[in-house]
């Protein structure tokens, strides 16, 4: 089996990585993104997981008549949001350089990143390495490595900030999942219910503790909540499938946004853009499941790193 295949649509490539259990759609030219996700069912491979901007990509992630895509740049409402996973430097702000004022961004979020296939091992199913430019404004080269479970509806990102300034930084890596909102569902956290209310553009998302955790249920709410006592399990369950991501957690470290190890945005269609927030205008009922590593100092050449392992489980029917 071989690690991806290559494929053109349009104005750049696509990497599809398959082992027949689960279905990834890597765009490296659209900031490495994870675009497309899943997972197979009793009929083949079932609906899509991940929140995609249907107005801008088809199903195999080609461009719409008349997108071109680009690196842009600008304020939240300037942001061509595609969707689907990716991966940014925290903290986010607009008050000075130890912020990262995106999205969007030219080079982390909207550049072209490369893409380096790796062939699969004795057993294995290879892997996708998508890497980023040297981003001037955080110093960043980000890394994101999927690799693909052989036998389970199942892959390991593992994400890697290296600092290619001449000075010193300090980031936390910050990965981003978007998912489609509305409706049954909703996200869990592991972990004590310790809640931090962290930005309120209509409001912010109500929650209840529950067994284990806490419980945001899909809701009409433009706002975030942070999580700093998160133990490292963060679940989105939809309407066909639940994705649960794994990761460790730090007890010793500082992480951004009030300690936030999980954060949970959730937003849907306005009437008129949130001028508060730069003029974002929601496209959709989204909800944002994020995982945070460490607030890392690093020297220059030096790296920090964060693995997620990324679990689908298909609603029986």
């Amino acid at each position: 089996m071989s690690a991806a295949d290559l494929v053109r649509r349009g104005a750049h490539d696509v990497l599809w990585m398959d082992n027949g259990l689960v279905r990834l759609g890597l765009a490296p030219a659209l900031g490495g993104r994870l675009l497309s996700l899943r997972a197979s069912g009793p009929g083949g491979y079932g609906p899509e997981l991940l929140w995609r901007n249907d107005a801008l990509l088809t199903d195999e992630l080609a461009p719409r008549d008349g997108h071109q895509p680009r690196p842009h740049s600008g304020a939240l409402g300037d942001w061509v949001n595609y969707g689907g996973e990716k991966t940014w430097p925290a903290p986010q702000g607009w008050d000075g350089p130890g912020q990262w004022a995106g999205p969007p961004d030219p080079v982390l979020d909207s550049g072209r990143y490369t893409a380096t296939v790796e062939d699969p091992g004795a057993g294995g199913c290879g892997a996708v390495t998508m890497t980023s430019g040297d981003d001037p404004r955080t110093g960043l080269r980000l890394t994101r490595r999927y690799e693909l479970d052989r036998s389970a509806a199942s892959y390991r990102l593992q994400l890697t900030a290296t600092n290619t300034a001449d000075s010193t930084v300090r980031w936390s890596l910050w990965n981003v999942t978007q998912l489609a909102g509305g409706g049954s569902g909703g996200t869990f956290v592991a972990g004590p219910a310790e809640v931090s209310p962290l930005l309120a553009g209509t409001g912010f998302p109500e929650w209840e503790s529950v067994d284990g955790g806490v419980w945001i249920p899909h809701q009409d709410v433009v706002g975030k909540l942070g999580f700093p006592t998160a133990s490292g399990i963060l679940t989105h369950t939809g309407p066909d499938a639940t994705l649960t991501q794994r990761f460790t957690v730090d007890d010793g470290a500082c992480y951004p946004d009030r300690g936030a190890r999980v954060e949970v945005w959730l937003e849907h269609p306005l009437p008129r853009p949130l001028a508060e927030l730069g003029d974002l205008d929601p496209p959709a009922r989204i909800v944002e499941c994020e995982v945070l590593g460490p607030l890392t100092t690093l020297e220059p050449g030096a790296s920090t790193s964060l693995t997620i392992d990324c679990d689908i489980t298909v609603e029986d029917r």
